[in-house]
């Protein structure tokens, strides 16, 4: 291929995946107790130990790149071919005019270069599907432009529903108000978190109790869904395997044709959702908000 397809470790991009199609990846920091890692897609710090240290009273919090890392990590692709270089939503993070601070100054330097960047409007699993698919026609010799321009126009149609466990992690980010957590814990209330048509997260409903949080976004999943086979579907959870099967159970018996997989959810959401998170992402129809 005369270009590179790369993209950033807050798709949650399963390592097997990434191995498998050989994807190069930008880390991205988080912090946990004040200590830096580098998001690797759970190669460095696993994520069972990263949750359990959550449930220890740990704090997690994520951080971005700034200009430099980015020219690090784009200036040796650049050298060699064009990049085509896919990135998590601009809404979620100003992280974005960072790199395109490091394209502009890359191709001052290397002007004969062609160097795209992708908004996804997405994070996640939601990003994974996306990134999927667009490397199948990167593998399959589709130029830079067709491949970004179908992201583009298709990013709206990746979805995800997530519902979290404990709402202080919700609270601590600034994403609730105490007073809400509070009534929200008392009342067993579980928020229904949507990436809207903005790319951004935002709580789509709310339901009473786990199970039936599990079961509301099962069913919003099945009606959200096309095409079966048009794309893998994605159950997400931050360390509640248990329940990610039984949550995969369930939508096998309503999507027997679907691919779907269990992996977990990385650091990045997991710092402002916390353990015990779980989510479908899945291709489908437009977002709905």
């Amino acid at each position: 291929m005369d270009y590179v397809f790369m993209t950033d470790s807050d798709s949650d991009l399963p390592y097997d995946l990434k191995v498998k199609y050989d994807i190069p990846v930008v880390y991205m920091p988080y912090a946990l107790n004040g200590k830096e890692y580098f998001d690797d897609l759970g190669q460095s710090l696993d994520h069972k130990s990263y949750y359990d240290a959550m449930r220890g009273g740990a704090v997690a919090v994520t951080s971005a790149l700034n200009k430099q890392a980015y020219l690090d990590y784009f200036e040796p692709i650049l050298k060699e071919k064009d990049l085509l270089f896919v990135a998590f939503s601009s809404k979620m993070s100003n992280t974005i005019n960072e790199v395109y601070a490091a394209r502009e100054q890359l191709l001052k330097k290397y002007p004969e270069r062609k160097f795209r960047v992708v908004d996804t409007l997405s994070i996640s699993g939601i990003m994974t599907l996306l990134i999927l698919k667009a490397h199948e026609m990167y593998r399959a010799g589709k130029p830079m432009d067709e491949v970004a321009d179908w992201i583009e126009q298709n990013r709206t149609r990746a979805n995800a529903y997530f519902t979290v466990d404990d709402l202080k992690y919700l609270r601590r980010g600034g994403r609730l108000s105490a007073v809400a957590a509070t009534m929200g814990t008392m009342l067993d209330l579980k928020p229904i978190i949507i990436c809207g048509k903005d790319g951004k997260l935002f709580s789509y409903d709310k339901v009473r109790g786990r199970k039936k949080a599990i079961a509301y976004i099962v069913e919003k999943s099945v009606e959200g869904i096309v095409d079966q086979k048009e794309s893998i579907g994605f159950v997400l959870h931050a360390d509640a395997p248990e329940e990610a099967a039984r949550m995969k159970e369930m939508l096998q018996e309503k999507l027997p044709e679907m691919e779907i997989r269990v992996d977990p959810i990385g650091p990045v959401i997991g710092a402002h959702c916390g353990p015990g998170t779980l989510a479908f992402c899945f291709m489908g129809k437009e977002r709905p908000v």
